[in-house]
């Protein structure tokens, strides 16, 4: 798909990016059919073809409407879009250019920008876990609707003391621990059986997706830098041999660190060192299975689970989980219909888009309901949540399954 850029993009990184992205591009459509919003909506606006047409125009020099953003917001960035296409578009990158540019161009309404601020502000702040805590204590009187983003309270559990030899890298910044903190302690736990102890630089925050989905994209790089800088004596001295995302929203984030920060110069070798490094704590199931065998006790009944979008399509990773906890003795099994699409959870979507996600979610525990599962397994803190909402089927990460199997 070719592309005259107007005056005002030839030339920066966004035109010259988006005009690469855009040269992929061949019109088939291959993308639309497994869009959850086009899905939902029939609208052409509300799938990636569309919403690529609209990208061009904007960056051509049509002047975007508030209608362009509109189709723009509805995207869930779930990237199934990246996987159908027999091109590779990179169709993440691209929406990330055009949001930003539409959102420079249209005012947002006062009430719409007051929430996304809101958003982008309090949950990556330090104020976020006591606000939770309190969220929690009195989730019984809460709305339905406040009260389905504020997880019931679940003990941690104890952080394994063992020093080993063999050491990962934990990010403990984003909203997981507060809202289930023993996510975290199990993996430490479940990584300590099998010789390979967690850390965690405690000067590391969120891993800036927050912001930067949310349009405030200079924010998300400044949490970009500061994560870098906090983990990078540990990466510099080789006392980690890899960083482990237990989030995988976060994963496919800091895999792009070295993307998203390319053209700066402090940072840029650094960040594609922290994206190489990167790594999905389903990676090491395959090398955590010979050393858990014979000491899993798995649960009767079973575990149906959810791939996230960020795990699937965002990093391209599929079946290892399902495979490998089947090697330790697991019942667990994927939906038999639509188990690419996505829960509508994505981030701050299911805030912000609620007359979309919550059809999403429902659609996703139909078909996992057809398992008939005694607990649903996921493996991102935002999935885990939205799906809880809307059953009264546990809902947990995969870890802290094969954490409770150990410690039968």
């Amino acid at each position: 798909m070719q592309t005259e850029l107007a005056p005002e993009f030839q030339g920066t990184a966004d035109g010259r990016e988006a005009e690469a992205i855009l040269r992929k591009c061949v019109h088939c459509g291959f993308c639309t059919a497994t869009c959850p919003t086009y899905q939902l909506l029939g609208d052409e606006l509300d799938g990636p073809r569309g919403r690529i047409y609209l990208i061009k125009q904007v960056l051509e020099g049509k002047a975007p409407t508030r209608s362009t953003q509109l189709h723009l917001d509805r995207c869930l960035t779930c990237r199934n879009c990246e996987s159908t296409c027999p091109s590779g578009v990179q169709y993440g990158h691209l929406v990330d250019i055009g949001r930003k540019i539409v959102d420079q161009k249209v005012p947002r309404p006062m009430g719409e920008s007051a929430v996304r601020w809101t958003l982008k502000e309090a949950l990556p702040s330090p104020l976020f876990g006591p606000a939770m805590k309190l969220g929690q204590s009195v989730r019984g009187l809460l709305p339905a609707a406040l009260k389905a983003k504020v997880p019931a309270p679940r003990p941690a559990g104890a952080w394994p003391t063992r020093a080993h030899e063999r050491k990962v890298l934990m990010l403990a910044g984003c909203v997981q621990p507060s809202m289930a903190p023993n996510i975290n302690s199990a993996t430490a736990r479940v990584l300590d059986a099998a010789g390979i102890q967690a850390v965690v630089a405690p000067a590391a925050g969120c891993c800036g997706a927050v912001r930067f989905h949310l349009n405030d994209q200079d924010g998300g790089r400044m949490q970009m830098r500061a994560n870098i800088d906090a983990w990078w004596p540990l990466v510099e001295g080789s006392a980690v041999e890899a960083i482990v995302m237990n989030a995988s929203g976060c994963g496919v984030t800091v895999r792009e660190y070295g993307h998203i920060l390319k053209d700066d110069p402090a940072y840029a070798a650094k960040a594609e060192r922290i994206s190489a490094l990167t790594r999905d704590l389903s990676e090491l199931l395959p090398e955590l299975v010979p050393a858990l065998k014979g000491r899993v006790a798995a649960p009767a009944g079973v575990v149906a689970y959810h791939p996230p979008c960020t795990l699937q399509h965002g990093q391209k990773l599929r079946n290892g989980v399902e495979v490998n906890l089947r090697a330790l003795g697991f019942d667990i099994r994927v939906a038999a219909s639509e188990s690419h699409l996505c829960c509508g959870s994505a981030g701050t979507y299911s805030v912000l888009q609620p007359e979309l996600a919550y059809p999403l979610r429902d659609r996703k525990l139909g078909h996992l309901n057809q398992l008939q599962p005694s607990a649903i397994a996921s493996a991102n803190i935002g999935c885990i949540t939205h799906l809880q909402s809307g059953t009264q089927t546990p809902v947990r990460h995969w870890i802290e399954l094969l954490d409770a199997a150990l410690a039968a």
